[in-house]
């Protein structure tokens, strides 16, 4: 009788949670960051991975930071809007990490790994708001990431979010790119695609016996 399917095996205890900002620039030192948006990953009991639930806020810019012209062009965001729900930068992220840590705690895993299209940038933000702002409790882990953009690449062929939504059949909606919570959940619709279309090669090599072998072997060298 094979183990029944648990997440937390499947990312070495990691949960991914998908990310996306938006922001006044690209430097996360320096920029505004002006919406986050997390959606979790679910799993059904047959393995598959479907998206879950999104958590998203407009965030207000901290004090002193820059946005550049060409970057709220794109974005289309009107920070000093009236009529913006923008909370503080450290509200936004507590509340965010609070439902990760929920979900965390709920599949088993030691913490959240990041998935973003271009993760290095959406992680480079977080962790910049997070010292910012001094919070302790950050359940993402802080370097290791997975990125989309190379996931795709060699999935689809394709680098550029809606040239490899296309690719993979799904619908690419214009008129809602540059949203956080869009951008999000079509990345994790992206994510969970390539999972499980790779599920039978990550089968294939990791058999019960086997995992349970690689297991004890990464826990005994601290590596987990």
């Amino acid at each position: 009788m094979s183990k029944p399917f648990a997440i937390a095996d499947r990312f070495r205890g990691f949960l991914p949670v998908v990310v996306d900002v938006e922001t006044g620039g690209f430097n996360s030192r320096t920029d505004a960051l002006l919406e986050i948006a997390a959606v979790l990953i679910e799993a059904h009991a047959d393995g598959t991975l479907v998206r879950g639930d999104t958590v998203r806020y407009h965030v207000k810019p901290f004090e002193g930071s820059n946005m550049e012209p060409a970057s709220m062009a794109v974005n289309g965001i009107d920070p000093h809007h009236p009529l913006r729900p923008a909370i503080d930068e450290r509200d936004a992220l507590q509340r965010v990490f609070r439902e990760v840590r929920r979900a965390v705690k709920e599949a088993g895993c030691s913490r959240a790994v990041l998935v973003g299209h271009n993760a290095s940038f959406d992680l480079g933000f977080v962790n910049a708001a997070v010292e910012r702002t001094a919070i302790k409790r950050n359940p993402f882990h802080p370097f290791s990431s997975f990125d989309t953009a190379t996931l795709c690449g060699v999935t689809y062929g394709q680098t550029v979010l809606a040239r490899a939504v296309k690719a993979a059949g799904m619908t690419w909606d214009e008129s809602q790119a540059h949203s956080a919570a869009y951008d999000a959940e079509i990345t994790a619709d992206v994510f969970c695609d390539i999972v499980n279309r790779f599920r039978p090669v990550f089968d294939s090599v990791n058999s019960e016996s086997d995992w349970e072998t690689i297991k004890k072997e990464t826990d005994s060298a601290g590596l987990g």
